[in-house]
């Protein structure tokens, strides 16, 4: 499973989550850093990714457009970078069904 992580998040989980999300990506290192929601859905659409963000605007485009591609919605307020890692390891295994369950487009972590 390969996650895109969106601008809103730190460009350092790329490396510090590689163990379990080796092929992952930040928008910053993809060319992405000022692009529009749209255009960061178009890659990750079309390069396989999960999105994942602390933006409710994935969350309301997966009900608009479907997916793929699929989002994990970060639902804390302000946090660290750690506490983000934190949170992926813990809910690694949930986030990983997310790609095989074609019930679901969007999982929430909190």
């Amino acid at each position: 499973m390969k996650l895109i992580f969106d601008q809103n998040l730190s460009p350092k989980l790329v490396e510090k989550l590689k163990d379990l999300f080796p092929d992952s990506t930040h928008v910053h290192l993809s060319g992405l850093g000022k692009a529009l929601d749209i255009e960061v859905w178009q890659f990750a659409k079309t390069g396989g990714f999960t999105i994942v963000s602390k933006d409710a605007d994935y969350g309301e485009m997966s009900m608009a457009l479907g997916y793929p591609p699929k989002v994990v919605w970060v639902r804390r307020g302000n946090c660290s970078t750690i506490e983000i890692e934190q949170l992926i390891r813990r809910d690694s295994e949930f986030i990983q069904q997310l790609d095989s369950n074609p019930d679901l487009s969007v999982i929430s972590i909190l």
